[in-house]
């Protein structure tokens, strides 16, 4: 897979991930079932006939299992390649409806900005927890060569992909399979984090915020971060929150339950995003979701 990324680099290919509703909307245009190109197929996730890709690509794609055979002759995605702030992630095909599904998008930028405008000055060490396609720590990384790196997860092929996506940015790292941040045998300087927020019936491992309208896990990740911290470190999430009658619970929340020696900065990114999710029965009670910005400092000794 690193081989197809750097091929990919040498081609000029490039492409930045949609939402999910945007994407379904491009790809049922009229003339859009088929891939007639390789951004079709490792964007848009359209399959493709045998023999319309350059022959060692398509070998290489079939090889690394990025392309697999259908029943009606066809090749089918496996994963997408997607370009945030430049650099090219590997991240799962559309639609992305596996419950081990890596997913990266729109939210994936407003996390890299944040990141970068956020940065300490001096960080030794970066941990990345709830890391999906590792965009937020490899970022971060970049932002301060020479950092040591921790991608953590409790998504195997998460830690998979995002590994992948760390040697090809040339960004040392370690990977950790985790299911809380508690597990986390480290205190980094810097700890970035981009939960999932929404509410999901099907509770998608990627996708699924718990209760709070969405809003417990960036609760709880927010929380155990600030206590993971040592003195003069910094925590930065990018999360998504409903918005009841006016009300944001999870700001409430974290300025309520924020351990002492720690102060929270909170501001709106984003006042309204995933909008076509309010037509939905889990959101009947929800005025907006706006896309915010957590970042949490410990006091130095």
């Amino acid at each position: 897979m690193l081989a197809i990324l750097a091929s990919l680099e040498q081609q000029g290919y490039d492409f930045v991930a949609p939402t999910p509703s945007t994407h379904r909307r491009v790809i049922t245009r009229p003339g859009r079932q088929l891939a007639g190109n390789l951004v079709d197929v490792l964007g848009w996730s359209l399959p493709v006939m045998p023999g319309l890709l350059d022959r060692a690509m398509e070998t290489a794609l079939v090889d690394a299992g990025l392309l697999s055979p259908r029943e009606d002759g066809l090749l089918e995605p496996q994963m997408r390649a997607s370009r945030v702030r430049g650099q090219l992630f590997l991240h799962s095909a559309y639609p992305t409806t596996a419950a081990d599904a890596v997913f990266l998008g729109p939210d994936s930028l407003r996390f890299s900005h944040l990141i970068t405008a956020a940065m300490p000055r001096r960080v030794d060490s970066i941990l990345d927890y709830g890391a999906g396609a590792g965009v937020g720590g490899i970022i971060a990384a970049l932002e301060r060569p020479g950092t040591q790196l921790t991608i953590a997860d409790i998504n195997p092929k998460a830690l998979f992909l995002a590994s992948i996506n760390a040697e090809h940015a040339g960004v040392d790292h370690r990977v950790l399979h985790v299911g809380a941040p508690e597990e986390i045998d480290q205190a980094p300087d810097l700890m970035v984090t981009h939960p999932p927020f929404m509410i999901d019936s099907q509770q998608r491992a990627y996708r699924d915020g718990g209760d709070l309208h969405g809003a417990r896990l960036s609760l709880d990740w927010a929380l155990a971060g600030a206590r993971l911290l040592p003195p003069g470190g910094r925590f930065i999430m990018h999360t998504g929150v409903a918005i009841v009658q006016g009300r944001d619970g999870l700001h409430a929340a974290l300025a309520h339950e924020l351990p002492s020696g720690c102060t929270l900065t909170y501001y709106e990114m984003d006042s309204d995003i995933f909008g076509d999710e309010l037509e939905t029965a889990e959101y009947a009670e929800v005025d907006r979701i706006a896309a915010v910005a957590v970042i949490i400092d410990r006091g130095a000794a």
